[in-house]
């Protein structure tokens, strides 16, 4: 069964590039209908922006989508990988600028939302994108690559000259609430000799140590430190979930990330939908997150867009 928002919720945030106020709401929509931005603030072209994988045109630090008016919203991977790990098939998001609020740096806020707003469901079936061949995407020592399995997982190293990330792997069965519990708080991260470059170049405007972990060399400069050892890792692989989020549903498959970033994982979801022989859509398996008596009192709900 699909599944959307109970009601509506909004966030006010900066953003972390452009550091611009920022506001969004995600709403309720109907079956069928996937996950949609609408940038509130245009008026003289189309608004509708679909999070869709072949949307995507820009990965540099961030994931942007854009529509063929040239209306586009950037950051969406947080968001994207908050309604993903939550199980949410459908909405509407509201934003009032071109990019969503950053929050803390990670989906943490967007998760706690939309547990505490809830879900409804529908009778409508739920599809899944299994995995059927091996797809690999590579740039130099980095790659993405997407193998057949029971269940969606995600094995992801990644290695840095800062001793304070250093080499990091991490490999974790995407089910339940183990997005949720595992994944929504991790940060994203920089090291300290890249901001004054990327300010330089308009970007990081945003940015602080109240929304991004820094490092400088073996040092980690937030006074909190960091929220669990392997945080940098366990943060490449919430922006994978909500990078994959835009293939369209639910993934049946193994993701393998190594050095692996935005771009990387969106050539891959290219190279697999251009290879009819390396998937298909299915029935998903029903809802690990509900007991059996919630999810057939829901089962016959409808849910009309606000």
């Amino acid at each position: 069964m699909q599944a959307t928002l109970s009601r509506s919720i909004s966030f006010t945030g900066v953003g972390l590039h452009g550091g611009k106020p920022a506001r969004m709401a995600i709403r309720p929509a109907p079956p069928g209908a996937g996950v949609w931005f609408c940038r509130v603030d245009v008026s003289d072209r189309d608004q509708m922006i679909p999070a869709r994988f072949d949307a995507v045109s820009d990965t540099r630090l961030c994931t942007v989508l854009s529509n063929g008016a040239g209306v586009g919203v950037s950051t969406v991977e947080h968001v994207m990988a908050a309604l993903a790990g939550c199980g949410v098939d459908n909405a509407l998001i509201d934003i009032d600028g071109p990019e969503i609020p950053i929050m803390d740096g990670s989906a943490q806020t967007f998760v706690d939302a939309i547990q505490t707003a809830g879900l409804a469901f529908t009778a409508a079936p739920r599809r899944a994108l299994r995995i059927l061949a091996p797809v690999v995407a590579e740039r130099g020592d980095a790659r993405a690559e997407l193998h057949p399995a029971d269940a969606f997982s995600m094995d992801f190293a990644i290695a840095f000259e800062d001793q304070a990330i250093g080499a990091q792997r991490h490999a974790l069965t995407l089910e339940g609430d183990a997005f949720a519990n595992e994944l929504a708080d991790c940060r994203t991260f920089t090291r300290l000799a890249e901001i004054e470059q990327l300010r330089a170049h308009g970007l990081a405007q945003g940015g602080s140590l109240d929304n991004a972990v820094v490092v400088d060399g073996a040092r980690v400069l937030n006074p909190g430190g960091l929220r669990r050892p392997d945080e940098f890792v366990r943060h490449k692989m919430l922006d994978a979930v909500g990078d994959l989020a835009l293939a369209g549903g639910p993934v049946i498959g193994r993701y393998v990330g190594v050095k692996a970033g935005h771009a990387l994982t969106n050539t891959l979801l290219r190279a697999l939908f251009a290879r009819p022989d390396a998937w298909r859509w299915e029935p998903a398996a029903p809802r690990l997150d509900l007991p059996a008596p919630v999810a057939r009192r829901f089962a016959t709900q409808r849910i009309a867009a606000e």
